[in-house]
């Protein structure tokens, strides 16, 4: 693997520079104990824990599992920085000891004290230029550069844009997230200048993911024609499965594009939002997406995909 800008403890046990991405209600323990034994790093939302408890058990089951592997990828949890159990959830990464955790939806500023009180590598998520600029001046340690085409909420910005900009200004680690679909643009991100690549949507598609089977079957039948980038489901730039809100009875063509994150929330965020709409939940029921599906041709283990990966990876040297 090229020279990189991560610590060395944990560039040195990556097979792949990858990250399997945090997704909401996909990314679980089985996930991602066979992304970090296979080599890449496998991150989650602490909120995909149901409670601080249940994340507290969810690391410990983690640290269990991988113990036999010394050299296997760390695992990573995703701090949404707007979660009500953030203090919670930080209290939970703490006493656990994580080597790297990824900051989402808010300034890294609140939580990168502590974390760096453990050694802890922070990586904050961000959409622009300037939130770039916010999350670097809060200290975090290097960013994950969400662009257009990643799943689930997106960024907007041209990746080879986005990059080169930040590269013009900032030496830190840089994690590419949108559209990496194989080994060819794995290796195409780091002749860009980034560091790590973070793949969501094909890791979806994996026996190990919590996604519905019938979720991981249109994955496989969908290409980037069906994936609808839509405000309805988030108050926010989201990517979707057309074929997921079509199941679920609504019109893709009839969607309501003003809806505030609040209002959102009501409509679709089901109880774990505090209500109990009659209507279909996002991530549950509609289901998000990104770009690089169509790269994904096949239901696989992550040891395949990652086996996959790396020869393709390889061959594009």
């Amino acid at each position: 693997m090229p020279s990189s800008r991560l610590p060395a403890p944990i560039a040195r046990r990556l097979r792949l520079p990858v990250i399997a991405a945090p997704m909401l209600q996909v990314s679980g323990i089985e996930l991602v104990v066979a992304a970090c034994r296979s080599g890449v790093i496998g991150a989650f939302p602490t909120v995909n824990a149901r409670s601080p408890a249940e994340l507290d058990a969810w690391l410990t089951e983690m640290r269990t599992r991988l113990a036999p592997y010394p050299d296997a990828a760390p695992p990573c949890p995703n701090l949404i920085m707007r979660s009500p159990r953030l203090a919670q959830d930080l209290d939970c990464v703490l006493r656990h000891g994580v080597e790297v955790v990824i900051t989402s939806v808010g300034s890294p500023a609140p939580v990168v004290d502590a974390l760096h009180g453990i050694g802890c590598l922070v990586l904050a998520d961000v959409a622009t230029l300037a939130h770039a600029r916010k999350a670097i001046a809060a200290g975090a340690d290097g960013l994950v550069l969400l662009t257009a085409g990643a799943g689930g909420q997106t960024g907007w910005l041209n990746p080879f844009a986005f990059v080169r900009a930040l590269r013009a200004e900032y030496d830190g680690p840089l994690v590419l997230a949108g559209g990496i679909s194989d080994g060819v643009a794995l290796r195409a991100a780091q002749v860009l200048g980034c560091d790590l690549a973070s793949m969501g949507t094909r890791f979806i598609a994996t026996h190990e993911s919590m996604a519905d089977e019938a979720y991981r079957q249109m994955l496989v039948a969908s290409t980037l024609d069906e994936v609808l980038l839509t405000r309805a489901f988030s108050g926010l730039p989201t990517n979707m499965l057309i074929g997921s809100i079509v199941r679920m009875g609504l019109d893709p063509a009839r969607l309501d594009e003003t809806v505030t994150p609040s209002t959102a929330d009501q409509m679709f965020g089901g109880s774990a939002h505090g209500n109990h709409s009659a209507g279909p939940r996002r991530w549950r029921d509609i289901w998000s997406a990104g770009h690089s599906v169509s790269g994904v041709h096949a239901v696989q283990s992550v040891q395949e995909l990652v086996e996959e990966l790396a020869q393709e990876y390889a061959q594009a040297g």
